[in-house]
């Protein structure tokens, strides 16, 4: 895969690329006791020549061989997850689903089966209510998905590094529509899904049922299948995804600094009291919100993640409702990979609206991760420090 070689070496600079001493039990690595010494002063001193026995030379463990394995027959790697899916939608472009996080509307459906989560603020009012906005690539699956809400002008950027179809009901027109406007963004659907009888305000009743994409698209000139706006590498795989049938474990990486993550309190959403907890047995992070386990409204499946991915972001208010969009178009920009009950740092960086978002590991290498559904949150630049890992 091709990297800007100009951000690779920003990132270099940017980074502290301390000694690895690896994964840790301790929140906080421990810092590097090497200055001041020569490599002379910790050589072993030469045995003496009374000594009769030697000490046995300990042997130590080959690295584990990378055994890329087999992708079963009529199948190909899905560039969302990693995970082996049905070739026959290879060419398919992915849906990106705005879904509503307010109590009232959960519960949600159909979450659980989406390949990618993104949350984010949706308004610096009401507690900084959080929005999700859900992928998902094989969409002609879906039986129930939402409910489904307004847009915001992230949502647009990112939904479009993905070449997705942004799936929404409405937003703030006087933000919204520049960039709806542009040729890149236009291919959407807006208010166009099912309406659900489920006892509650109209706002939380509008639902993405099985036939309602396959109507909209043929309804519209929209192209179900990658386009010309699809930004380069996010065709093949947008991660950097380890080799099928291997697991990373950040703790032999290498990395300087590599903390215990059992449990990821996303403070900053203070309305939503989100939270992810790793579960040993899955090895998967369960999504928390309002106190409890999301379940799916169908079948109370709990939304967990392989991979957790936080990015601070600074952001701008628009109006005095709240509105915002943030700055996710910036280079080397500080987060936290978590996956397997450990964390590590990495940067992030997006260079433009049609630029995929690259991540990079603490040796300025691009950011491997494993296989499966990734949680991206992107947390609030001004409440950064009051995330919890831990």
């Amino acid at each position: 895969m091709k990297f800007n070689k100009r951000i690779v070496s920003v990132v270099l600079t940017a980074m502290m690329l301390t000694s690895a001493v690896g994964c840790s039990k301790s929140e906080t690595p421990a810092e590097d006791s090497s200055e001041g010494l020569s490599w002379e002063s910790i050589q072993e001193e030469e045995p003496a020549e009374e000594t009769v026995e030697e000490a046995p030379v300990e042997e130590t463990e080959p690295e584990p061989e990378i055994v890329t394995a087999e992708i079963p027959a009529g199948m190909y790697r899905s560039e969302l997850t990693g995970e082996p899916i049905s070739e026959s939608l290879k060419d398919q472009r992915p849906i990106a689903a705005m879904v509503d996080n307010e109590s009232i509307a959960l519960p949600h459906f159909g979450i659980s089966e989406c390949d990618v989560v993104y949350e984010m603020m949706n308004s610096t009012q009401n507690g900084r209510i959080t929005r999700l906005m859900c992928l998902m690539k094989d969409w002609g699956s879906i039986k129930q998905l939402g409910s489904i809400r307004s847009t915001r002008p992230t949502n647009i950027i990112l939904s479009a590094e993905w070449n997705a179809v942004l799936c929404h009901d409405g937003g703030p027109k006087v933000h919204i529509d520049p960039y709806l406007a542009k040729e890149w963004g236009n291919n959407h659907f807006s208010g166009t899904f099912s309406r659900v009888d489920n006892g509650k305000k109209r706002e939380y009743t509008e639902y993405i049922l099985a036939g309602d994409l396959e109507n909209n698209f043929s309804g519209s000139n929209f192209s179900t299948t990658y386009n010309e706006f699809t930004p380069d590498g996010v065709k093949d795989a947008h991660f950097n995804f380890t080799p099928w049938g291997n697991e990373i474990s950040l703790e032999n990486k290498g990395y300087a600094k590599c903390i215990d993550a059992n449990t990821i309190d996303i403070i900053p959403f203070e309305h939503n009291s989100s939270k992810l907890v790793y579960n040993p047995d899955t090895k998967e992070y369960e999504y928390y919100d309002y106190g409890n386990p999301h379940k799916d409204g169908e079948d109370g499946a709990v939304l967990s993640f392989k991979n957790v991915i936080l990015q601070k972001c600074t952001f701008n208010q628009l109006d005095d409702h709240g509105y915002l969009i943030y700055n996710c178009i910036d280079i080397n920009q500080p987060g936290y990979y978590c996956t397997n009950g450990k964390a590590t740092d990495i940067v992030w960086t997006k260079t433009g609206e049609l630029v995929k978002t690259q991540f990079f590991d603490s040796q300025a290498n691009e950011l491997e991760i494993n296989n499966g559904k990734t949680y991206i949150a992107l947390v609030p630049a001004d409440t950064w420090d009051q995330l919890v890992i831990e």
